[in-house]
């Protein structure tokens, strides 16, 4: 994790378009209303490099027409997972396991800090879960 207790730096964000396709088409997924996860992971002793965790947000054009809404959304979503990540990244550590995840808004009204909040709370809660059931069938 890097030095900031609470940053969400360059190299934690997914951006690479390649990475993005990959995640999409092979990727697995879950949701947690009003939050859809796409999430894939990978041994880190296949490559030592990366660092843990990737991670990449995004708000539907189909449910909000103007720009404004779907970048607050984003900055929201980045928000909250920027405060509560830690669990995650200690689950990934842990595991030694680089993980990329995109969470999808997905909801069709705007949300409020407090209900963003308590679904990412649940969103990352489950993600640990699935990451720690993966690492028990393997």
């Amino acid at each position: 994790m890097p030095a900031g207790k609470n940053s969400y730096a360059r190299n934690e964000k997914l951006k690479s378009r390649k990475a993005l396709e990959q995640l999409f088409s092979k990727g697995k997924t879950f949701l947690v209303f009003p939050v859809k996860v796409f999430y894939t992971t990978q041994n880190l002793q296949l490559n030592p490099i990366e660092n843990g965790v990737h991670a990449g947000v995004g708000v539907s054009s189909r449910n909000f027409k103007k720009a404004v809404q779907r970048n607050t959304i984003k900055r929201l979503l980045r928000e909250v997972y920027r405060t509560q990540k830690h669990d995650l990244h200690l689950s990934a550590q842990n595991n030694s396991l680089q993980l990329q995840v995109f969470f999808l808004y997905i909801g069709k009204e705007m949300p409020t800090h407090n209900t963003m909040q308590e679904a990412m709370k649940n969103t990352l809660e489950k993600l640990c879960e699935k990451l720690e059931k993966s690492i028990i069938k393997n």
